[in-house]
C-alpha cells in the first residue's frame, strides 16, 4: 500500500467535479416518502405547533398537496388520520367511510402518478390513545391484531397502494397478509414498521396526530432503545410473516440499526426521520445555530449511507426543491 507523500487522499477533494465523480452515496427524489396528516372538514390547514411547515389538512387540501408532491417528483405519501370521533376500540380506523378511507379514494381519483401508503395502527382512533384494545391498562395483542387486519383491508378496498402497519403487535404482519390475500389483494405490498423503538423523538408527532396516550407509555410493545440484536429478531419475524419491505424508526439515532438490518436481510429497507428529528433541525435553523438546508441534506444522506432505500421525512418537499435547484 502506498503511503504519504505518494498517497494523498485530498487529491479527490480539491475539485468539486472530482468530488461529484467519486461520491459514494446519492440522495434522489425516488428515495422520499412524504407524511401527511388528514383531518375532517373543508379548507382546513392547521400548522402543527411543534413542527413548523407541517400541517393537519382536510381531504380537499390534502388532494391539492398531493398534486404538488406529484409535480415535484416525489413518488409516495404516507397518510395518518385524525378522526372526528374516537372510542375504546378505535372503530374509526376500520370504518369504510373513515377519514383515511375517504382520503385515499379522493387522492387516487385525482392524482394518478403517486403511491399512497397508509399507516395501520389504532392509536389515532382510540379514546385512550394506545395502539390497541385494552383490558384494564394492558394492551391485548391478539384482539388488536384482528382489528388491524380489518383496518388494512379497508385501506386496500379504498385504493391504498401499500399497507404500513406501525403498531408493533406480535403476529400482525401474518394476519394482515392473510386478510389481504383472502379479499383478493395479494398484490398489495406490506411495508412493516418492523423495528420501532419507544423513542423520545416522537414527541411532536403526538401534536400532529393527536395520539398521546392518556396514561402510561408504549414500552410494552415498542422496542427498548438500548437493544440492537432484538431489532434483527423483530425484522426477521416480520419478513417470515410476509413483509415485503421493512422499516426502522427513528432514523438518525439508529443508523447502526439501519445498517445491521440491511446487511443481515438485504430487504428493501425504509427509515423514518421522525418528528423530533425534523423539529430539532427546524428549531436550530430558525435560531441560526445551524445551516438548516445543509444539515437537512446531510442528515438524509447519512440515513441513505447507512443502508436505507427509502426515507420517510417531513423535509421531502424541501429536498425535492433542493435537488431541482442543484441539478
Amino acid at each position: 500500500m502506498a503511503t504519504f507523500p505518494t498517497k494523498r487522499l485530498r487529491r479527490l477533494r480539491y475539485n468539486p467535479l472530482v468530488r461529484d465523480m467519486v461520491r459514494e452515496t446519492a440522495l434522489t427524489k425516488a428515495d422520499l416518502i412524504y407524511p401527511l396528516f388528514v383531518v375532517p372538514g373543508n379548507n382546513v390547514k392547521n400548522e402543527v405547533r411543534s413542527m413548523p411547515g407541517v400541517y393537519q389538512m382536510s381531504i380537499d387540501v390534502v388532494v391539492e398537496e398531493c398534486k404538488e408532491v406529484e409535480q415535484l417528483g416525489i413518488p409516495a405519501v404516507i397518510l395518518f388520520g385524525i378522526p372526528d370521533h374516537k372510542d375504546e376500540v378505535g372503530s374509526g380506523a376500520y370504518d369504510p367511510n373513515g377519514i383515511i378511507q375517504q382520503a385515499v379514494r379522493a387522492i387516487k381519483a385525482e392524482v394518478k402518478d403517486l403511491l399512497v401508503i397508509t399507516d395501520v395502527c389504532l392509536c389515532e382512533y382510540t379514546s385512550h390513545g394506545h395502539c390497541g384494545v385494552l383490558e384494564g391498562e394492558n394492551i391485548l395483542n391478539d384482539e388488536t391484531v384482528s382489528l388491524l387486519a380489518k383496518e388494512a383491508v379497508s385501506h386496500a378496498q379504498a385504493g391504498a397502494d401499500i399497507i404500513a402497519p406501525s403498531d408493533m403487535m406480535d403476529g400482525r404482519v401474518s394476519a394482515i397478509r392473510k386478510a389481504l390475500d383472502y379479499k383478493g389483494f395479494n398484490n398489495i405490498p406490506i411495508l412493516s414498521y418492523a423495528v420501532k423503538y419507544a423513542s423520545g423523538f416522537y414527541g411532536p408527532f403526538r401534536d400532529a396526530a393527536e395520539s398521546a396516550p392518556a396514561f402510561g407509555d408504549r414500552r410494552s410493545h415498542q422496542m427498548d432503545v438500548a437493544n440492537s440484536n432484538e431489532a434483527l429478531r423483530e425484522a426477521e419475524s416480520d419478513i417470515e410473516e410476509g413483509a415485503d419491505m421493512i422499516m426502522v424508526k427513528p432514523a438518525g439515532a439508529y443508523l447502526d440499526i439501519i445498517w445491521r438490518v440491511k446487511e443481515k436481510f438485504g430487504m428493501p429497507t425504509a427509515a423514518y426521520q421522525v418528528s423530533g428529528e425534523y423539529a430539532m433541525i427546524k428549531a436550530a435553523g430558525k435560531n441560526n445555530w445551524i445551516d438548516e438546508e445543509r444539515v437537512m441534506i446531510e442528515s438524509l444522506i447519512a440515513i441513505k449511507r447507512a443502508g436505507a432505500d427509502m426515507i420517510l421525512t417531513y423535509f421531502a418537499k424541501d429536498v425535492a426543491k433542493f435537488l431541482d435547484k442543484n441539478k
